[in-house]
């Protein structure tokens, strides 16, 4: 009877290990069929999401390519894939009507810690940037709080972090004011303020890094281009920029992240090629590609 006891508690025992058995091998595929779910990324060709007219970024034009455009390629020769875009203005709504919705697999460039995104790793660091004509009185300022600027007309664009900086410095009644949210294919708000510059319009106006770099050299005299780099952090003036894919897709990411981190001296010389204010992370300016 003690035998017949035994045999059966040990069938039962081996019936429930059968039985987990069978659950957690059940909820492996499970998950696994979920990795497979969540992972939509084409393998075949390296779908973009970009604005197609937002210089020096993207370009739809294959005659005048922004840096992310050529970034892209540099992606794309690594994983020996074409590139394939899906074009949309970078305004509100951009990332849920093509990321999100499928249209594309990778934003190339997309600041650090939004967690609207899943962020690679960085392969720049600029910050926003003074820029003025030389020979004006303003030569050698490099900061905000300079007391030369005061009472000079500005150009900021509205919304953006250096408008709360000088507002908090009491000098917004002398700025002239740009447009944050505008379709680049009727309007550029950076090359109206550079203009704007050049024609004695506005003392000096502030913009993202690269498109202070970009313009102010192109279309005219070449002015002067100051990173805001004593700022302090709030709001913040410097940003890391990586590329953005959608959540959960780890696996994708970390292949981007390995060739950022196999191909980041060829990055950094199309950056600098395109004028690029390119930072440390000691605020020192990258003037030289990294090897």
């Amino acid at each position: 009877m003690a035998t017949r006891k035994m045999l059966a508690l040990r069938a039962s025992s081996i019936g429930l290990i059968v039985a987990l058995g069978v659950i957690l091998l059940g909820g492996a595929a499970a998950e696994a069929a979920e990795g497979e779910r969540v992972d939509l990324v084409n393998r075949q060709v390296l779908r973009v999401c970009a604005d197609p007219a937002n210089m020096p970024f993207s370009n739809q034009d294959p005659k005048n390519p922004g840096f992310e455009n050529k970034i892209a390629d540099i992606v794309a020769a690594e994983l020996g894939i074409p590139v394939e875009y899906t074009w949309f203005p970078q305004s509100t709504g951009f990332i849920r009507r093509t990321l999100f919705a499928k249209a594309c697999d990778v934003v190339m460039g997309y600041a650090q810690g939004d967690e609207m995104v899943l962020n690679t790793n960085h392969y720049y660091r600029s910050a926003y940037a003074l820029v003025f004509r030389k020979g004006q009185g303003l030569d050698g300022i490099s900061t905000l709080s300079d007391p030369r600027l005061l009472g000079k007309r500005l150009g900021v664009v509205a919304g953006s972090p250096p408008a709360t900086i000088i507002s908090r410095l009491g000098m917004m009644g002398n700025v002239k004011p740009y447009q944050l949210f505008v379709d680049r294919r009727y309007m550029s708000p950076s090359e109206l303020m550079v203009a704007d510059i050049r024609s004695g319009e506005i003392a000096a106006g502030v913009l993202w890094g690269p498109n202070a770099g970009y313009f102010s050299k192109r279309g005219g005299e070449e002015l002067e281009v100051v990173p805001l780099l004593k700022e302090g952090n709030s709001p913040r003036m410097t940003y890391r920029i990586t590329m953005g894919v959608r959540q959960g897709e780890d696996t994708w990411k970390h292949e981007l992240n390995e060739i950022i981190a196999k191909r980041q001296g060829d990055i950094d010389q199309v950056l600098l090629d395109y004028g690029v204010p390119i930072i440390d992370e000691q605020d020192q300016l990258i003037t030289k590609a990294r090897k």
